[in-house]
């Protein structure tokens, strides 16, 4: 960092310092000052003269090192990322700038009036566009930086060599089971079938009645009361399926009174998802009422909010979408929907699972975490059990804050068990099809 770069950020920092917005005096020593006017040609950017993310500020021009204003107003986001690292940029991504309380915290730190003509304004512009039209997804940025792929990779796939053994084992494969939400969501599910379902919930094993209960059953909300009627005073929960599961492309309308038909009929937890239409091309506004109209919907129904992580196609993705379910009040957070693959894969698993993390630490809020797709064997559903263990602790590790979503895991994990308490290996043909 240059001599004038440093008097830059000292003037600015005297000039915010004294106004004590937050507890914390504003740190510049990692703040980074990069001068990229190739970046304000693009379409997004064109109406700044600066810009900041996380640590950086990027500025159209060098000789807006000397506008104190500019400089100042850059280095108050800075401060607001350091005591709001998620709020903050929140607040951007569903309001937008027109009258957002960081911004005109910022103008008014900076010395500028809301309102009035500064660099923060629009410049002249062509004709405004169609009514409706919905901007690509990089306008829309949040002020969050990306996910650092690589990292996430490399340690989601050292904590997936742990390895436990004996007890140990014994006691994570029963966790596995009590977190279990046993599943069916086929076109060819009938009363009986999922009677037969409810029943191996209450007792996967019946030959060793030491092994839990399952967590909850999940299936379509005509079939709720089927398992309700089955499952009266055992426990073990019933889940359904609502808003135009898996798919997510339903009006609003539909989908709200979609999760209170499931809720009349008896369902005492509601798996939404989330339109990737919507989201995908950046109309995030559209995907964060949805989920705050359902939870109103819901009451005190546990809402979970399906992802679908797959069609999503970066962790940054993830993250954000993430990061707006819980901003809309999920209680839950979802892989997937087990229709399509990847589904839940330990890296998706630990971007979804940090970003709780960072909500609990900011907010104090617990909110629950759903892994569900492709987990077939007890071996993954340990790795997972991991994951939740070394990210947010043993807190977490309860049937209240974590689940595992599936269908042909159980009769696996119920081998291994029978292997751990006898040492000989079981075949399939000793359990009940799930």
């Amino acid at each position: 960092m240059d001599d004038a770069t440093r008097a830059a950020l000292r003037r600015a920092k005297e000039r915010l310092d004294p106004l004590e917005l937050y507890p914390r005096p504003v740190a510049t020593a990692h703040v980074r000052v990069w001068v990229v006017p190739w970046l304000f040609r693009l379409p997004w950017l064109r109406r700044f003269d600066g810009y900041s993310a996380h640590w950086t500020i990027l500025l159209r021009s060098e000789a807006l090192l000397d506008d104190a204003d500019l400089v100042a107003h850059e280095l108050c986001h800075v401060w607001q990322m350091q005591h709001h690292p998620l709020r903050m940029p929140l607040s951007y991504l569903l309001r937008g700038y027109d009258g957002n309380p960081y911004e005109l915290e910022a103008r008014r730190a900076a010395g500028s009036k809301p309102g009035s003509v500064s660099y923060t304004d629009p410049m002249a512009q062509a004709p405004a566009l169609p009514a409706g039209f919905e901007l690509p997804l990089e306008p829309r940025l949040p002020r969050i930086g990306s996910v650092d792929a690589v990292a996430l990779e490399e340690r989601a796939a050292s904590l997936a060599k742990r390895s436990i053994k004996k007890d140990a084992k014994v006691f994570a494969l029963e966790l596995a089971i009590r977190t279990t939400d046993l599943t069916t969501l086929e076109g060819a599910d009938t009363p009986g079938k999922v009677a037969a379902l409810c029943s191996k919930a209450i007792r996967p094993d019946p030959s060793d009645p030491a092994i839990p209960s399952c967590a909850a059953i999940c299936v379509y909300p005509n079939l709720v009361p089927t398992a309700r009627e089955r499952l009266e005073g055992t426990g073990v929960k019933v889940a359904a399926v609502a808003t135009g599961f898996p798919s997510g492309q339903y009006p609003t309308k539909l989908k709200v009174a979609d999760v209170r038909n499931a809720i009349e009929l008896g369902a005492e937890e509601i798996d939404m998802v989330i339109d990737r239409g919507a989201f995908l091309s950046g109309r995030y506004a559209k995907v964060y009422d949805e989920v705050v109209q359902v939870k109103e919907a819901c009451g005190d129904v546990h809402l979970k909010v399906i992802l679908e992580t797959g069609e999503l196609g970066t962790y940054d993705n993830v993250r954000r979408a993430t990061l707006l379910a819980i901003a809309g009040g999920a209680d839950f957070v979802k892989t997937s929907t087990g229709k399509i693959n990847p589904a839940a894969t330990l890296p998706v698993a630990l971007c979804m699972l940090e970003a709780v993390r960072d909500v609990y630490e900011e907010t104090g809020r617990h909110i629950g975490f759903k892994a569900a797709g492709g987990i077939r064997q007890a071996k993954q559903a340990v790795q997972h059990l991991v994951l939740v263990h070394e990210t947010l602790g043993a807190d977490w590790l309860t049937p209240d804050l974590y689940r595992l979503g599936a269908s042909s895991l159980l009769n696996d994990i119920l081998m291994q068990l029978r292997k751990e308490k006898t040492g000989v290996y079981q075949g399939p043909d000793y359990f009940t099809l799930d």
